[in-house]
């Protein structure tokens, strides 16, 4: 019988960890360091563990509030992408050579090549995505206004939010029937999984992984449906009539979206306030979409990937949970007291007790 999940289950303060789905696999980060596990087609799971130094580190002006959210998104990308690309390098079916252009590119930026490649790939997704989700409505928005009688400058903000929605939403159902995407999504699940299992107060294991929840308040997920929402309460109260300055607003104010965006993701994943909760519950609802309920298989893969860079044990501990190893060793020592007790005591008693 399967359970019925709870939004999330996290009830210790947020351990820190945080990580993405990869082609059959999963990237875990903590901090400076991450590690990708993959289960690679002869059944065996690989794991690599890299350090990763980000755009905010060492520069305290990129970490501050509502600045650090950009940098941060970036930095997610350019990982995400890095690591996507070493989890597709183990079902390479065979090398293909460097083609004239790749050749070209190491010819004249040898090792700095990939960064070059890296960079562009980061940069077209932002592109693609500004382009999806933020001028592709304003556009439908303004086709509204000029053809559709009745539609006036102060509809357009409210049409574009609507159609943001209907595209984000539409997008991630279509890619989801994706044989590739569904398993993805399998291993997106197995990822909240395992931070739900710690963050619960229970040992990281197969079977504690398997009942925990597969939504979390700290899911890329909800931060992009957050994005949406906030560029539409932010463009309903910044609004023109001209139409190319419309397009400008939208491209000007992305780092404050972002950064606004990140500030109540942030928040989320560490507060209990039944207010910043209700907020949550759409994004959690999304994930409904873009996570799915992982096999066993899946889930060693994920645990393997946290154990490489999270000590879940000493964690758990600090927020006073007793380990299942602790609680044997605990009892086992109780065992030998005792019986060093009644030793004792025994041997108290076997004296001759001489009368004069």
């Amino acid at each position: 019988m399967k359970n019925k999940e709870k939004d999330t289950g996290c009830n210790l303060y947020p351990s820190g960890i945080g990580g993405q789905a990869v082609l059959e696999g999963i990237m875990m980060r903590n901090k400076g360091d991450y590690a990708v596990a993959v289960r690679k087609p002869d059944d065996t799971i690989a794991v690599d563990v890299q350090k990763y130094k980000g755009f905010t580190e060492g520069k305290k002006i990129l970490g501050l509030p509502l600045i650090r959210g950009v940098f941060n998104f970036i930095d997610s990308m350019v990982l995400g992408i890095k690591t996507l690309t070493f989890s597709a390098s183990f079902f390479d079916e065979e090398e293909e050579e460097p083609g004239k252009f790749e050749t070209w590119l190491l010819n004249k930026l040898g090792e700095k090549a990939e960064k070059v490649v890296m960079a562009f790939t980061v940069m077209l997704s932002v592109i693609l995505a500004v382009g999806l989700f933020m001028l592709l409505p304003l556009f439908i928005a303004d086709l509204c206004e000029r053809f559709i009688p009745g539609v006036g400058s102060r509809q357009v903000p409210v049409i574009e939010g609507v159609v943001k929605i209907v595209i984000f939403i539409a997008y991630l159902l279509l890619i989801s029937l994706m044989k590739d995407i569904k398993r993805t999504f399998m291993y997106h699940g197995a990822e909240h999984k395992c931070i739900n299992c710690i963050e619960s107060g229970k040992e990281l294991s197969v079977d504690n992984v398997r009942e925990s929840s597969r939504f979390h308040k700290r899911c890329g997920t909800s931060f992009m449906l957050i994005v949406l929402v906030i560029s539409i309460v932010i463009f309903i109260l910044v609004q023109t009539k001209t139409i190319w300055l419309r397009y400008l607003i939208r491209i000007l104010l992305i780092p404050v979206i972002a950064g606004i965006s990140y500030e109540f993701i942030k928040l989320a994943g560490r507060s209990t306030n039944p207010v910043v909760n209700l907020l949550s519950k759409p994004g959690l609802w999304m994930q409904k979409i873009t996570t799915k309920e992982p096999t066993d298989d899946m889930i060693e893969v994920a645990i393997a990937a946290v154990e490489a860079v999270f000590d879940w044990k000493t964690y758990l501990r600090e927020n006073g949970i007793e380990l299942e190893e602790d609680r044997l060793k605990r009892e086992e020592e109780a065992r030998v007291l005792a019986r060093l007790r009644e030793q004792h005591v025994e041997g108290e008693g076997s004296g001759y007790n001489w009368k004069f």
